[in-house]
């Protein structure tokens, strides 16, 4: 049995286990994920995401020392891995085989909007471009089925293409 083989069946398992768990009680498909963190030198940020470590840095023109990666290549970064995932569970659902996938993600960012130097300029991405390379004996219209399918059910996809409410609050 191969490493795709063995890694697509333990995949089907997962959805067919979760599907039947919804099925039952559909209170049972709600998650919340968590994070915590704080300041540390300069722009650094140590976080805590259940038992793991992560820090976010700034690179020096960005008043940080460059020891980590910044938060939108942070950002970039979990759209990329959602990606792997979500192809590779609806590659195993749908039973297109799928060798390999890898992506690249890119985003254009106008410092501007960060900085408050022009209004008219958001300080987030203004652009997104993802590279999706899929390796496997499927077809091209298997492939296209497949990165149509997983638009549609990539969780990070979903909050970079929609708007998502968000509510901040003062501790004390």
């Amino acid at each position: 049995m191969t490493t795709a083989t063995s890694r697509d069946d333990d995949l089907r398992a997962i959805v067919e286990a979760t599907s039947s768990a919804v099925a039952d009680d559909p209170a049972k498909a709600a998650a919340l994920f968590r994070a915590d963190g704080e300041g540390s030198d300069g722009v650094r940020t140590e976080i805590r995401i259940g038992r793991h470590a992560v820090t976010i840095d700034e690179p020096p023109a960005l008043g940080g020392q460059d020891a980590a990666i910044n938060p939108v290549e942070s950002a970039l970064a979990a759209l990329l891995s959602c990606q792997v995932v979500t192809y590779r569970f609806w590659a195993a659902k749908l039973g297109i085989p799928l060798d390999d996938v890898s992506v690249r993600t890119e985003g254009d960012l106008d410092v501007r909007g960060f900085f408050g130097l022009d209004d008219a300029v958001r300080p987030g991405f203004g652009e997104v471009r993802l590279a999706v390379d899929l390796r496997g004996p499927a077809s091209a219209q298997d492939y296209q089925r497949l990165k149509d399918t997983v638009d549609e059910h990539c969780p990070v996809l979903d909050l970079f293409r929609n708007p998502t409410p968000v509510r901040t609050s003062l501790a004390g």
